[in-house]
């Protein structure tokens, strides 16, 4: 051992990035233990933490945490790599869970990783079997840019090296680490909580819908008979992210289903987060503990660690880690969503007390390997390992992450959706707002939920961190659509009162190609079933009108919604040869029209220009029509080139509009035309690779951060929202339902821009 501590002596200082604790999730109680038990068996070594936030203010977190990183802020990463670089940190080792780190499948974690000058270890909290792939991708980066994986299961070791393809010498197996607790009798600490007398049966953990404990309240009535004495505890408060998404929905259901099994003297609720002495204290009191979950999909497991750290006869479904931890009859094991099966084996259990305490015995003794002090050592084992490996072999900065730098050399703000929850109530998004403030007089529209719809999409697909809550927002925005659309006229209604009334029988045209766009990012990004079922029919219901439509901008956004929707049902015959026509009947109102000088499908620009040119370039990709994207790069680079005045973006007006060989229309300028450029420049550079594209892209974006005609910023920092318009006499200072969305999905563009970018950059494990 003296030569294993002397080897710790190299290392000065360890950073680790995560979320801590008084953050509530699993992830912050390990990165929390971690600091903790590297502190304590190497007090030599300065080791700190950097923080992952959730919400801007942050948490109030001890010295130990240095640096805050806000996940949805770009910026926060690439000036955390400075601060570590700067700190002359010696190993940073990362947690690494897609959902904590802000961009497309996590992808911000890549640009701070990518700029470090020290190893990085990082611990792989998930490994997906069946990745998508930028998840795939952003994996293979991650090992890129690590000196070392470390998995906390063979079966994720199994998945780095046979569907990742990583080398094993990559990947190293370090239990989850747990406290070190003595071998007690389950009575010890039960007079304490009031269940002395009792048998009783433990799940611990934040509470979500996946834990499944439903299924243990089923079976309850069946063991009670048995058992009368039995008592168990769900001890855990609500997870963050679904009680800001649903509140207490899912604990409310569980209370009244022991309310309808008349078991209410036999279940007792824990509703918090409790500090490790009193969960080990509550963990002291069980006599058998129970891990419902409802998916065999995760890797990892900390209650089930600490469980069968404290010796705890365990039953468990057959997810990954239960099936490896509990194998060789440390646990046992039954069948997801069968609560016969559950009551069957706690009957058994509590019937038997040899078995049980032979169980508890073998699980205890198998974790003795994984307290904190046999884990932390293997951690500094690994440390040393990297840090001697490196030095024999310096490593170069990863290039992809160079290369990227010239084309997202630019700052985004973080998303903040505080407007748009204050826009939305449980029928839709509103129209307008008086300054800050909904002004529901003007009711709501299908065109801005049809937006609101892509916003919640994207943001479901983009940003795990709000997975619940976008989630929400997509069933809320889908049902409008599904209520807007009159099925006897087979078109969508747009404008409808605040008290529910409509105001027509048919919507415009554009009306129905904008809810077609949304129904199409819908099916493109939403993975709910219920959510899958609905756009894909509304959609297949709604795309009949379109094939008749003439007005270029309803057959515009149209084109886009049929983009997204054939990247999920390519196959689709019926929406592609609807694709070729309206393509084709776009095609030709510019080709008839044009002239050298006015590229153009009318005689007047009025909104929404930038759609027309986007649909024409996504158009001839799929349809193989050079014809149709040189039409839509000339149309495009034309817009740009009347539309900008020194150095940024001046939009046409919509005071007048510019009407060919007119005066054009100076004010107002609208959100919309930014939004509808900034998508066609990124289109037009993922076709050409030109980064003059992107230039332009990032030129109209600062229209919304000042860089405009009275250098003044539309976007609201305070709230999220977004200024109705730029007018003569200034801003115009509503913060309507249009402005902030066409913000937020500018601003979402931008970010799986940077995303797309690094993930299309070869990595040395990517099969060309």
């Amino acid at each position: 051992m003296a030569s294993v501590i002397q080897s710790y002596e190299g290392i000065g200082s360890v950073a680790v990035i995560g979320n801590y604790l008084p953050r509530q999730c699993g992830i912050a109680t390990f990165t929390t233990d971690l600091v903790e038990a590297l502190l304590t068996e190497a007090p030599h070594i300065n080791c700190w933490a950097l923080a992952m936030n959730d919400k801007p203010e942050g948490y109030p977190y001890p010295e130990r945490v240095r640096f805050e990183i806000n996940q949805n802020k770009l910026t926060d990463y690439r000036v955390a790599s400075e601060f570590l670089n700067i700190s002359q940190v010696d190993i940073v080792c990362v947690q690494h869970e897609y959902g904590i780190f802000g961009g497309p499948a996590g992808s911000h974690l890549l640009r701070l990783l990518g700029e470090l000058r020290m190893p990085v270890v990082t611990t792989l909290h998930t490994v997906l079997r069946d990745p998508a792939p930028e998840y795939l991708e952003v994996m293979r980066k991650l090992s890129d840019l690590s000196d070392k994986l470390i998995v906390m299961s063979w079966k994720a070791f199994d998945f780095l090296r046979d569907i990742y393809g990583l080398p094993e010498e990559k990947i190293a197996f370090i239990h989850h680490g747990i406290p070190d607790t003595p071998f007690i009798d389950p009575s010890f600490y039960k007079d304490k909580f009031g269940v002395e007398g009792k048998k009783v049966l433990l799940t611990f953990g934040l509470l979500a819908p996946n834990k499944g404990i439903e299924n243990v309240l089923q079976a309850l009535p069946s063991v009670t008979k048995k058992h009368p004495d039995v008592t168990y505890i769900i001890l855990g408060a609500t997870h963050p992210h679904i009680l800001r998404a649903h509140g207490e929905e899912y604990r409310i259901s569980l209370q009244q289903l022991v309310h309808k099994l008349n078991i209410s003297d036999h279940v007792i609720f824990q509703n918090r987060f409790v500090e490790l002495k009193e969960l080990c204290e509550f963990l002291g009191t069980a006599d058998i503990y129970i891990t419902p979950y409802l998916e065999e999909a995760q890797i990892t497991s900390g209650t089930l660690a600490y469980a069968m750290g404290t010796g705890k006869a365990v039953i468990s479904t057959p997810y990954w880690y239960a099936t490896e931890m509990l194998a060789e009859e440390r646990g046992r094991i039954v069948p997801f969503k069968n609560p016969d099966a559950m009551a069957e084996q706690i009957i058994d259990l509590l019937d038997n007390d040899v078995n049980r305490h032979a169980i508890r015995k073998k699980a205890y003794t198998f974790c003795r390997e994984a307290i904190w002090e046999e884990v932390s050592r293997r951690y500094l084992e690994v440390f040393s390992e990297v840090q001697l490996t490196r030095s024999l072999h310096p490593r170069p900065r990863h290039l992809y992450i160079e290369n990227i730098k010239s084309i997202t050399n630019f700052e985004l703000p973080e998303m903040k959706l505080d407007h748009l929850k204050i826009l939305t109530d449980d029928t839709g998004i509103l129209q307008h707002a008086t300054h800050t403030i909904p002004n529901r007089d003007h009711g709501y529209c299908t065109d801005d939920n049809a937006r609101a719809l892509m916003v919640a999409a994207m943001g479901r697909k983009y940003s795990l961190s709000d997975s619940m809550y976008f989630d929400s927002l997509s069933s809320l925005y889908l049902s409008f659509l599904l209520y807007a659309y009159n099925d006897e006229k087979g078109r969508f209604r747009n404008f409808m009162t605040y008290a529910r009334q409509w105001t027509e029988e048919v919507g415009s045209e554009d009306a129905h190609g904008r809810a077609l766009w949304g129904l199409g990012k819908a099916v493109a990004f939403l993975d709910h079933p219920g959510q899958m079922a609905m756009s894909t029919t509304l959609f297949s219901q709604a795309i009949k009108a379109v094939e008749h439509f003439n007005s270029p901008r309803a057959i515009a956004f149209a084109l886009v919604g049929i983009h997204a929707y054939l990247h999920k049902f390519s196959g689709d015959s019926e929406v592609r040869r609807v694709r070729e026509i309206i393509a084709d009947r776009l095609f030709n109102q510019f080709k008839n029209s044009e002239t050298e000088s006015w590229p153009w499908p009318e005689s007047t620009l009025n909104y929404a220009n930038g759609k027309l040119p986007h649909a024409l370039l996504l158009s001839g990709q799929w349809l193989q029509r050079s014809d149709m994207i040189d039409m839509g790069l000339r149309s495009l680079q034309w817009l740009l080139t009347i539309q900008t005045e020194k150095g940024h973006f001046v939009p046409i007006g919509n005071n007048g509009w510019y009407e060919k060989g007119g005066p054009k229309a100076r004010f107002d300028q609208q959100p919309i035309e930014a939004n509808a450029m900034i998508e066609a420049c990124v289109e037009a550079f993922n076709i050409t690779r030109d980064k003059t594209w992107i230039d332009s892209a990032v030129m109209c974006f600062n229209w919304f951060l000042g860089q405009n005609d009275l250098n003044m910023p539309l976007y609201d920092p305070k709230t999220g929202g977004c200024r109705d318009g730029l007018m003569a006499d200034g801003i115009n200072q509503n913060e309507g339902a249009e402005s902030t969305l066409e913000w937020l999905i500018s601003l979402m563009t931008l970010q799986k821009l940077y995303a797309d970018e690094i993930l299309k950059q070869p990595s040395s494990q990517s099969t060309e």
